[in-house]
């Protein structure tokens, strides 16, 4: 999942989507896939434009 959204949406980050994008991948996976789904709170510092996105899931393939 992170992976998926870090292909998909990358090439266009600023310098501070790609500091964002650093400090949210030393987070629990857990966690990450928790605030991806909604399922549990985002945090105040992963909170924006790039945790939206993230929370779109249009970058995970599903194979059937």
């Amino acid at each position: 999942m992170i992976g998926g959204y870090f292909d998909r949406y990358h090439a266009s980050w600023s310098e501070a989507e790609c500091v964002w994008f650093e400090a949210l991948i030393d987070e629990d996976d857990a966690d990450i896939m928790g605030w991806a789904l909604g399922s549990i709170a985002v945090p105040a510092r992963y909170a924006g434009d790039a945790m939206t996105a993230m929370q779109r899931l249009d970058y995970v393939q599903i194979i059937r």
